[in-house]
């Protein structure tokens, strides 16, 4: 029989055969812990007062084999067996040698000496404990050896979670952990379970020895972990990480969950905490509409909103699959003390708007909906201008009317000197507000706008394409080797707009600090090399996934801004500034929305696109739509 055969068999023992190999070892070393206590302490192996008390050779038989059987000794899963396992023994062998004791003075037996009694309790911990550490360990040597090549691994950061993965891998028997590796020179040329702790330096040196590195740190900073990151990368060995504390903690995953490094958690700057003063008292007990709910922000929105405990949360969303989806995702961690209600149906319907507003008594307006596409926007400028602008104005007179004091108006940085119709449209909206701000300067409500860039994972966003593309063998298509964008994760994006409510004072206009720009060449070979390929180019033909650059697209241009001509000044929130820029007054703006609104009703898109260069003469007018849509 070759080895795999015998170890897969013995693998394959049931229960019942290893408690009686664990019965067995114990019948052996229970009496051979009596014997040796004697003599380690009595310095002779047959001394009279052994031979006196020979009784106690079956009695702690016939006490601990029950003993340890009604104390769930024989329950437990031998390869997992732990420190705790360990005390619960030490536990019962300390009973068993009360009791032992017990039996001798109510039957006036010949007992030994009490020095002998603590003797006997180590020796049976000692012996009971190594034989189930021997065969925990025999057991995950064999699983191990039963299976195909372990995956060698090196363990980036020696604290819990590094040692908790490590304990995970070897039970789990997938991996085999050559290394520690962690920054901290204390640690350097210690050992966690006999294996070495070593600078990340090492690494360079023992290549061959090491086929992935698995980042144990959930705590990292976003800086610290694109720090580790980018050491590693240029090694070439693949990097994956165990799951945030969150996630860890919450139960939603485990230790050794791991995961591919996402770009996400690498561009941008470290989060800032919220401010409380900021985050919650424009939300806690209020009711809350957020338009465009299923939209990427829109349903971020809805999720920090309903973790800030307001009274209602409305959702309004055309589209019935996204409002589906968000609506039974908010569901499932509804408090009780919050209603949810999912309204299907467009924000730019002014009746569907009003009685919505009214009969949910709405107090505030979070208005996300949009058309964000630009290539979309530029082929079908009508549609766009329809729900991007009207849709604005119609709701945020809807708000007004309906007594709702707070309105803010999620908008983009293509706004700023647009060069498609989809930027130009998002600043007529700015425009839209701004105006309703000076027409309704008396009433209550406080109208806003937030202007930010890309946000990592949006539907607009090259990263989900790029992984896309990635995932199918590439290319990677970027328009232009030279782009550039800022980039904010939706769940930051989405906590700054919030604070930034609670800061207008009406007609603002809030930036956002969006960090570093970056470039999207240097983001798709990022990319690349996270998900464990190669770049191929003239240099390397052989690599993994091609970027071929096809050219700007209708509209689109190399950088993005997220002021017009205006000094941004500093709000209570270090991230977001306040700025103030050229608008229109009412007085001249309606009839000139009144004339892009008879256009779209005619299909004129000419006209309507007229319209709109004169609300905005900075839009770098290109090519758009054809003359008419319909």
């Amino acid at each position: 029989m070759t080895f795999r055969a015998l170890t897969a068999q013995l693998l394959r023992l049931a229960p019942l055969p290893r408690r009686l190999l664990l019965i067995a070892a114990d019948a052996l070393f229970i009496p051979l812990a009596v014997w040796l206590s004697f003599w380690l302490r009595l310095a002779h192996p047959f001394n009279a007062n052994f031979l006196q008390s020979l009784w106690m050779l079956p009695a702690a038989l016939l006490i601990g084999l029950p003993l340890y059987a009604f104390t769930g000794q024989y329950k437990g899963l031998t390869r997992y067996v732990g420190s705790h396992a360990l005390y619960r023994l030490a536990g019962r062998n300390g009973l068993l040698v009360l009791l032992l004791a017990l039996v001798g003075v109510m039957l006036r037996l010949p007992l030994p000496p009490r020095s002998s009694w603590v003797l006997l309790w180590l020796l049976l911990t000692g012996f009971t404990g190594a034989v189930r550490f021997a065969l925990r360990d025999l057991l995950v040597s064999l699983q191990n050896k039963s299976r195909h090549a372990l995956i060698r691994v090196a363990v980036y950061g020696a604290g819990a979670a590094g040692v908790q993965l490590a304990a995970a891998l070897r039970h789990a028997g997938s991996h085999d952990v050559e290394l520690f590796l962690d920054d901290e020179p204390r640690l350097w040329r210690r050992e966690i379970n006999g294996i070495p702790i070593q600078p990340p330096q090492v690494l360079r040196e023992r290549l061959d020895e090491v086929d992935q590195v698995l980042l144990a740190i959930p705590s990292l900073s976003r800086s610290q972990r694109r720090r580790i990151v980018d050491d590693l990368q240029p090694l070439g060995i693949p990097v994956l990480q165990v799951p945030s504390v969150e996630e860890i903690t919450s139960g939603r995953t485990r230790i050794d969950a791991l995961r591919p490094v996402a770009i996400e958690e690498l561009l941008g700057r470290d989060a800032v905490p919220p401010d409380p003063q900021l985050l919650g008292p424009g939300i806690a007990g209020q009711v809350v509409l957020v338009s465009g709910a299923g939209g990427s922000i829109g349903a971020e929105l809805c999720r920090q909103i309903l973790a800030l405990r307001p009274r209602r949360l409305v959702l309004l969303e055309r589209s019935e699959p996204s409002l589906y989806a968000i609506d039974q995702e908010l569901r499932r961690s509804l408090p009780a003390d919050v209603e949810l209600v999912a309204v299907l149906g467009s924000a730019a319907d002014g009746q569907l708007a009003s009685r919505v507003l009214q009969e949910q008594a709405v107090q505030v307006v979070f208005h996300a909906a949009a058309y964000k596409h630009v290539p979309l926007v530029q082929a079908n400028p009508l549609a766009g201008l329809a729900n991007n602008v009207l849709g604005t104005l119609v709701l945020a007179r809807a708000a007004a009317r309906s007594g709702v004091a707070s309105f803010t108006l999620i908008s983009t940085d293509k706004a700023v000197r647009p060069t498609n119709v989809m930027g130009a449209s998002k600043r007529a909206a700015e425009l839209v507000i701004q105006a309703l701000a000076q027409e309704l300067a008396a009433d209550p409500i406080r109208l806003a706008m937030v202007r930010f860039g890309n946000v990592l994972g949006s539907s607009g966003s090259v990263v989900p394409l790029f992984r896309e593309q990635i995932a199918k063998g590439g290319p990677i298509t970027l328009t232009h080797p030279e782009i550039i964008r800022f980039f904010m994760t939706i769940p930051e994006a989405a906590q700054l707009v919030l604070q930034a409510a609670v800061l207008a004072r009406g007609g603002d206009l809030f930036l956002l600090d969006m960090g570093e720009p970056v470039r999207i060449l240097d983001l798709a070979k990022q990319m690349v090399r996270l998900s464990g390929l190669s770049l191929r180019d003239a240099q390397h033909p052989q690599g993994d996934i091609e970027i071929v650059c096809t050219g700007l697209r209708p509209g689109e241009k190399l950088y993005e801004e997220l002021l017009i001509d205006a000094e941004s000044e500093p709000t209570a929130h270090p991230l977001i500034y306040r700025a103030t820029e050229r608008s229109i007054p009412p007085e001249q703006l309606w009839p000139q929305i009144e004339a892009m609104e008879a256009a779209i009703r005619r299909q004129d898109a000419p006209v309507a696109l007229n319209v709109l260069a004169e609300l905005v003469p900075e839009w770098q007018r290109g090519e758009a739509g054809g003359r008419s849509q319909g």
